[in-house]
């Protein structure tokens, strides 16, 4: 009869890492030439670089798309103090 497995298998470090995917980007010539010359490496710069642009743009969509619902929920505290604050002990 044959072992069952009853663990699932271990993922090496690699595999736990981001998909990714090859791209071309045009980049200003002395700038890759500057960043070449300083041993950079381009990829993790871009890809760091627009991790955080993409960050910063879903944060600011969504205090955009929920800022109604922002201002109503600070009217209501304001006007009715926090929930629960009758057994707040500081």
């Amino acid at each position: 009869m044959p072992a069952i497995q009853t663990t699932a298998p271990k993922r090496s470090a690699r595999s736990r890492q981001p998909l990714k995917r090859a791209t071309n980007v045009t980049l200003s010539a002395d700038v890759l030439d500057a960043a070449k010359a300083l041993e950079l490496n381009i990829s993790q710069v871009c890809d760091n670089h627009l991790r955080q642009m993409v960050t910063q743009e879903q944060e600011r969509r969504w205090r955009s798309d929920h800022a109604d619902f922002i201002v109503a929920y600070n009217a209501t505290i304001e006007a009715e103090g926090l929930p629960l604050d009758q057994w707040r002990t500081f």
